[in-house]
Formats: C-alpha cells, sequence, structure tokens
C-alpha cells in the first residue's frame, strides 16, 4: 500500500512524555499525526508521578522548615497541616498541565483520541470505539504501571498511582519496596506527621546507588523516625471491621497498619496494545525491544520510554521520542539517543543526585581509581541545630584525571547535579574542577573544593 493511502502518517499509542514530543515534532516536521490515550493525556509524569509527587515534596518540606524558623527569628503560632487542601491544589495544578499538553497536541494539528487504542493488524489501530484507523508508522509511548506483588489481601493495598487522591494522611502506613518511590513517600508521609514502616525484601535500598548515598539515607530516615523492615515478605494483609489492615510478613508478628503502598518497582504498560497480533519481541519482563533507534522487529512499528527496555526515566523518554520524530519524519540524517552516564534524583528527605559510575563500577571497570569525598554539615542544619549532614562523593579515573561519577545527598543535591552533570558528560577532569572559583557561601562549593 502506498504511503498516501493511509490515514496517517504516524498514530501513537499513549500520550506521557515521550508520545507527546513524538507527536508534536512529527506533527511539525509535515507528517499527518493522530494519537490515543485512554486515561489523561500527560501519561505518568505529569499526571501521577514526578509533577504531582514533587509538589507534595515541597509541601512536606515546610513540615522543617517551620521548625527550623525558630533558629532564625521567626515565631509562627498556631501552625497547622490540611493534607485535603494541597491534595486538591495539586490536583488542580496537574489539570492545568493537562490542559497545556492537550494544547500543544492541538495546536500543531495533532488528531487526539480519547479511548483505548489496540493494534488489530497490519498498519492498522482499532479504537475502543470500534474505529479502524490506518497509519505508515506507528509508535507505542503506554509507559510503566505499579507492579503488583500476589500475596493473599494485595487488593487491599494501594500504590503510588491512588496516593495522590487519598482522603486522609493515614496515621500509620506501611511502604512495600526499597527504591525511589518507596523511599520518597517515606519521606513526604513521615513530614506528614504518619509512622512510616519500609519493608523490603533484600537489606538494601536504592541498589543503583553509590553505597555511602544509600547509608546515609539510610542512617537520617532512622533518626527522623522512619522504621525499615529488611529481608520481608507479605504473607497477608487482611482488612480489619474498622478498616484498619492487619499484616504479617516473614519473621515478624502481626501488625496493624491504617494503610499499605506497594512501590516494588514499575512493570511496562502493554496489556491490551494487540502485540501478539503482528508479532512484537518482547523481554522476559513484557518490555517492549528496541534498537537504538526505537525500532521494534516490525519495521513500522517504534516504541520510546518506559514501555521498552532501556532508562525508565521522563527526561529519557522524551529524548528518544525527539529523536525517533527527528530521524523518521525530519529532513536531517537519523540518530540515536545515548543512554550513558544519564544524571538521576531520588527526592528524598534529604534528596539523592547520581551520575555516572559508583565508586564500585569505577573499581569494576577502571581499575585504578581516585576518591574523593566532602561529608559535610549544611550551614543552614548549623544555625537551626539539626545534625543532620550532606555527603559529595567524586570518582575520578587515575589514568587521565577523567571525573567518571559524582554523587551527592543533601539539601537541593538534584538542582546542584544538573550542571555537574554537564561536566561529567563533557569529559571534564578533577583539574577542571580545581582551577574554577567557588560561590562561598554554598553547599554546591564543595564540589570544586574536593582535595
Amino acid at each position: 500500500m502506498d504511503d498516501t493511502a493511509y490515514d496517517f502518517d504516524l498514530f501513537t499509542i499513549g500520550i506521557g512524555s515521550g508520545g507527546v514530543r513524538a507527536s508534536r515534532v512529527a506533527a511539525a516536521h509535515g507528517a499527518r499525526v493522530a494519537a490515543a490515550e485512554e486515561y489523561r493525556v500527560g501519561g505518568t509524569c505529569v499526571i501521577r508521578g514526578c509533577v504531582p509527587k514533587k509538589m507534595l515534596v515541597y509541601g512536606a518540606h515546610f513540615a522543617e522548615d517551620l521548625e527550623d524558623a525558630k533558629q532564625f527569628g521567626w515565631d509562627i503560632e498556631g501552625k497547622s497541616f490540611d493534607w485535603v487542601r494541597l491534595r486538591d491544589i495539586v490536583q488542580r495544578d496537574v489539570t492545568r498541565l493537562e490542559g497545556l499538553y492537550g494544547e500543544t497536541l492541538s495546536n500543531h494539528n495533532v488528531t487526539v483520541f480519547e479511548e483505548r487504542a489496540e493494534i488489530t493488524g497490519d498498519h492498522e489501530i482499532t479504537l475502543a470505539s470500534g474505529k479502524v484507523i490506518t497509519a505508515t508508522y506507528i509508535l507505542i509511548a503506554t509507559g510503566a504501571k505499579p507492579h503488583m506483588p500476589e500475596f493473599e489481601g494485595n487488593e487491599h493495598c494501594i500504590t503510588s498511582n491512588e496516593a495522590f487522591h487519598l482522603e486522609e494522611v493515614p496515621k500509620r502506613v506501611l511502604i512495600a519496596g526499597g527504591g525511589y518511590i518507596a523511599n520518597e513517600f517515606a519521606g513526604i508521609f513521615n513530614e506528614f506527621g504518619s509512622k512510616v514502616t519500609i519493608a523490603n525484601r533484600s537489606d538494601v535500598i536504592l541498589r543503583a546507588y553509590d553505597p555511602a548515598l544509600r547509608d546515609r539515607l539510610l542512617q537520617i530516615s532512622l533518626t527522623k523516625g522512619i522504621e525499615f523492615c529488611f529481608n520481608v515478605e507479605f504473607e497477608y494483609v487482611r482488612k480489619q471491621e474498622d478498616g484498619t489492615l492487619l499484616v504479617k510478613m516473614t519473621n515478624h508478628e502481626e501488625r496493624v497498619y491504617d494503610q499499605v503502598m506497594i512501590a516494588t518497582g514499575r512493570v511496562p504498560n502493554i496489556d491490551g496494545l494487540g502485540l501478539e497480533n503482528v508479532g512484537i519481541e518482547l523481554g522476559r519482563k513484557g518490555e517492549i525491544k528496541v534498537d537504538a533507534y526505537s525500532k521494534t522487529n516490525i519495521d513500522y512499528i517504534y516504541a520510546v520510554g518506559d514501555v521498552t527496555d532501556r532508562v525508565q526515566l521522563t527526561p529519557v523518554a522524551i529524548r528518544e521520542g525527539q529523536a525517533f520524530a527527528d530521524s523518521v519524519f525530519g529532513p536531517d540524517k537519523p540518530y540515536a539517543v545515548d543512554h550513558s552516564c544519564i544524571p538521576s534524583a531520588v527526592f528524598s528527605h534529604p534528596p539523592i543526585a547520581s551520575v555516572g559510575m559508583t565508586e564500585g563500577e569505577a573499581r569494576n571497570s577502571l581499575g585504578n581509581v581516585r576518591v574523593f569525598q566532602s561529608d559535610f554539615r549544611p550551614m543552614k542544619n548549623v544555625v537551626a541545630g539539626r545534625s543532620e549532614r550532606g555527603l559529595y562523593k567524586m570518582i575520578v579515573d587515575a589514568a587521565n584525571d577523567k571525573i567518571v561519577g559524582v554523587h551527592m545527598i543533601g539539601p537541593e543535591s538534584p538542582e546542584i547535579m544538573q550542571a555537574a552533570a554537564v561536566a561529567v558528560k563533557a569529559g571534564l577532569t578533577k583539574a577542571d574542577f580545581d582551577a574554577t572559583t567557588a560561590i562561598h557561601p554554598t553547599m554546591a562549593e564543595e564540589l570544586v573544593l574536593l582535595r
């Protein structure tokens, strides 16, 4: 069939961060684009992920800021926290952002179908309404969804999706998982006054991060009153007559919680997409396998973002969507996204930020490395009377003085890391940092004062 005989040049399934970018850019290149979203435009990040979560993180920080204000001369009487007010304000802003995403697509003449879409044949998509559409190219950008392990009573548990819509802050909350979602929500709920317990199948939190950072976060979290139960699995969760949850974990007695939240990772969102109808190849965990240019084993079907077998981060999905649209519909030579040296952050209390190799990875890969470290107490914490300490760590290849990793925990670490990540990505050396004048007094100056 000639390309002009298809209804659209591109049909995007899933209008999250990656899908929006790909659809907009493809349309800007002159393609006829349609996209389908069964829930809300914006995807996980905007609707039920990093954006509303960061708003809750901001809200949670005021708990300590208001307490610390006394040491800075401020007397604040009658302070109180209203969860419902914050929740509703956050959701209103989410709706505003959703509208902006919709306007962006509309302004680029992207046809949007607010219903489920399934691949039903060669170059063919069928909508939930029964409408059949054809397209030269199909892009799958449906993201990922929370993983819910199998155990008795898991239907009584929530995931991060539901955490944004709770009627009240739970007095006692059990969070299952040791990754970034578990630790971020542990910090949020703890600052809002919950008694928080983290239950993890292993004895390690934030496995992908440098051990020095995760050990420091564990220490600080314990000091803040967060409890950790390691090497446990759920036996059952039973709802009691008063609405509380009776929980039994291995090697533990039964305990009662008001809420149980499962944060044990995310899995590719592929259910009902009809991938089997065209023979799209999947990985062991259901991820769509793609090449460097986001192409699946089916020549005209591509996939970007968390539904693939690459890095599950919103900025990565956006870059992949951009590269796909430029490469397939743009005038220039196709290009691939560089997935190396990607910075990341955990918006815990305090936050963690990282780029490049951990110390262990560097030693295994490079052999001879130099490690520079600053273990300090931020000035604000000193004045406020808080013992909480920050930790910055720099990993350097001894053979050429290049910085191969920077790892930080402390206030505003993600904000500082964005600039540091540019330096690491560019291959700057420790000498380049040493030659840079510090901005004093700041926490960031520690990066150029490491000796």
